[in-house]
């Protein structure tokens, strides 16, 4: 009976700590900077889930579950649960969702990410009803059964993720890259510029030795010297600039052909139409002001983030801002990514990024002209 009672606490307690909305900080840090494969990540998050499940029946056992709550009562409370990551910090910052929805009734709970990875992990386990993430995390998501949905795209900003090196670094061009130590987060969007930047300079995937970690032990990692190569993307990419005097080896100007994707859960998008329209078109005018509005962004986010303002400026000033509709070359390019993952054999699967879309009549519902 106890060794009963205790399999079915453990995981519970993993769960609470693990998925319940709780802002990310630096004590939660070494969980999401695991190394842990990213599919073997969702593969884990989707077991407690279903562990969690299985041991709700127990009489002594009184906790909540976080994954049956993930959508029944985000409605019925009226909370929407958005995930963000620093990059995508604006939107919690400004206000705008909470003052669209609060005539409503609605409210908004935010949860950050260090990376797309982590934060459809939890949407995974019902964790967040929403989030952005870049283009490759819904690929590894989808190939790992998370039940989701492309809702909008964002403009693509290339200019915005590099491949950075130690300033007296010897390597001097992507081909120096062979047989060196390059870190970055596994399946982000830092992953695919950096399988595009080899694959344009004649190197296979084989030929660097990959190191998955997420930003803040990249960071640490790439400081102290026990990697070669950084690819990360903005604001880490401009506040490692300015701290560790790092050299730029290759942005993804000429690489890098679509931007991220805002997505949901199935159930949610489909069941929550007029909140889904509200919410895409607070991004859009969102997106619409900061690209008139720029240095302003810069004055917002930068204590936000901890960042002086001239290098926030400089981040800024390299961002493409706005949304994109979700169409057939946004659909042919995503299939592209999901491709090449499995022929490098990164998922397990190929995958159809169609299954994760919505009808051209679903998405007229709620996508704004742009």
């Amino acid at each position: 009976m106890i060794n009963q009672i205790f399999r079915c606490l453990i995981p519970k307690w993993i769960s609470l700590i693990k998925f319940k909305n709780i802002p990310f900080n630096k004590e939660h840090q070494l969980f999401f900077s695991s190394p842990l494969p990213t599919v073997g990540a969702f593969v884990t998050g989707l077991c407690l889930s279903l562990l969690f499940a299985a041991c709700s029946s127990t009489p002594t056992v009184n906790v909540p579950n976080p994954s049956a709550t993930s959508q029944g009562n985000s409605t019925s409370s009226k909370v929407v649960r958005f995930g963000y990551q620093k990059s995508t910090i604006l939107l919690r910052t400004k206000g705008v969702l909470e003052k669209r929805l609060a005539p409503e009734g609605i409210t908004v709970k935010w949860t950050e990410f260090q990376a797309g990875p982590q934060l459809l992990e939890a949407m995974n386990v019902g964790s967040i009803d929403i989030g952005p993430v870049g283009e490759s995390p819904p690929i590894f998501a989808q190939a790992a059964g998370t039940s989701l949905t492309y809702v909008v795209g964002t403009a693509a900003t290339p200019a915005s993720s590099a491949i950075l090196v130690p300033q007296n670094s010897q390597i001097q061009k992507v081909t120096d890259l062979k047989g060196k130590r390059v870190t970055f987060q596994k399946g982000s969007s830092a992953h695919l510029l950096l399988v595009q930047a080899l694959e344009k300079a004649g190197l296979k995937y084989t030929d660097i030795e990959p190191k998955y970690l997420a930003p803040a032990d990249a960071r640490a990692a790439f400081v102290k010297g026990s990697v070669d190569a950084w690819v990360i993307w903005d604001p880490f990419y401009a506040a490692a600039q300015e701290a560790t005097k790092a050299r730029v080896l290759i942005d993804g100007t000429g690489i890098n052909k679509q931007g991220g994707y805002y997505l949901m859960s199935r159930k949610f998008v489909t069941e929550n139409t007029q909140t889904v329209k509200a919410i895409v078109e607070e991004i859009k005018n969102l997106e619409e002001w900061s690209k008139q509005n720029r240095e302003e962004v810069a004055k917002t986010l930068a204590p936000v983030l901890g960042i002086d303002l001239e290098t926030m400026k400089k981040a800024t000033n390299r961002r493409t801002f706005g949304i994109v509709p979700i169409d057939d070359n946004l659909i042919n390019l995503q299939q592209g990514v999901a491709d090449t993952y499995y022929k490098l054999k990164l998922i397990p699967k190929e995958i159809n990024v169609k299954d994760a879309m919505l009808t051209k009549e679903e998405y007229a519902a709620f996508s704004p002209k742009t």
